[in-house]
């Protein structure tokens, strides 16, 4: 495999790892299907939107509008593209889906499918400061599509993947999160191996970088298990790095079902790690059998994904910046 195809398989792998997490995950929610001790997952469907077997959750399907918007926009951070999100996220939304998280629905129901930018991102940030409880790790989950767009440029990236995390979420710690996991995605992409989440934290205020470094070291001195409850991002971060950093030398399945294992939000804890772990190993190296049961919303399957990851890697090219090098 060439430099191009395997950066392109690496792109691909970002999304298709994410989807395959999230499906593989999404049986054993919250306990809603018993896995044992060293039992593999398995797509089996279920969970708590009877989902069909392979079928994604809310979290692939955000994903999944924030990818459509990378494919299509030469950046992010324009209103133009932030807006398509927006509406991604609204008609998916307004069409009754089996399931969605707490904070994106608060969100969500208060505004029409076709929704601007602003108005989402206004009545996130109005929500956060009435409760100050808006740091649920329902944008970590889906911002991947923002290190594909924008693999060339680590600033606009942290710049993007905060205005991405912003449409629902106010809380800055969703924010930093996604920034971190954005920039670890760029790097696995373009070298192919697994990047230390550290190195984004120059891209974050000064006053927030021992905050996340020592919880990222927790995240590599504790069991993945120890990151429980993990709705709330810092640990959903912390509980998927856990799960990569205790099976690194075993690769992709492997990180995925640790993952999946820690229980709690094990939809979302095996996408976040999925999207990571595909960005260092490829869409090639997914099994085929979880390459032809993933699906879901917008009535898309593994093809799709790896459609739209193609077109946000050729925007760059658009890019008179692009160096095709990490930064």
């Amino acid at each position: 495999m060439n430099r191009d195809a395997a950066l392109l398989d690496r792109a691909r792998g970002v999304l298709l790892g994410a989807a395959c997490g999230d499906a593989l995950g999404a049986p054993y929610e919250f306990g809603t299907a018993r896995l044992a001790p060293g039992q593999r997952p398995a797509m089996i469907g279920g969970g708590l939107g009877g989902f069909a077997p392979g079928e994604w959750t809310d979290d692939t399907a955000q994903t999944y509008a924030v990818a459509q918007a990378a494919a299509a926009h030469g950046d992010l951070r324009e209103d133009a593209a932030l807006d398509q999100v927006a509406h991604g996220f609204g008609r998916w939304f307004h069409g009754n889906p089996p399931d969605v998280g707490i904070q994106t629905r608060t969100v969500l129901r208060q505004v029409g499918p076709d929704a601007r930018a602003s108005e989402l991102a206004g009545v996130a940030r109005a929500l956060h400061e009435r409760t100050g409880h808006t740091a649920g790790n329902g944008s970590l989950m889906r911002t991947s599509p923002v290190a594909l767009r924008h693999l060339d440029d680590p600033d606009a990236l942290a710049e993007a993947a905060q205005a991405v995390s912003a449409l629902t979420h106010g809380d800055p710690l969703a924010h930093e999160a996604c920034v971190l996991w954005c920039l670890a995605i760029r790097q696995a992409v373009l070298t192919g191996e697994l990047p230390d989440p550290r190195d984004g934290l120059d891209r974050l205020p000064e006053d927030r970088r021992d905050f996340w470094r020592e919880r990222l070291d927790e995240a590599e001195a504790q069991e993945p298990a120890s990151f429980r409850p993990n709705g709330f991002v810092v640990t959903a971060l912390q509980a998927a790095w856990s799960a990569i950093a205790h099976t690194r030398a075993e690769g992709l399945v492997a990180g995925i079902e640790a993952a999946i294992h820690i229980g709690d939000d094990t939809d979302t804890v095996a996408s976040i790690a999925g999207a990571l772990l595909g960005a260092v190993h490829g869409a090639s190296s997914i099994p085929e059998r979880w390459r032809q049961d993933v699906h879901g919303w917008p009535g898309a399957r593994a093809e799709h994904l790896m459609e739209l990851a193609d077109r946000a890697v050729a925007q760059r090219r658009r890019s008179p910046s692009a160096t095709g090098r990490p930064a």
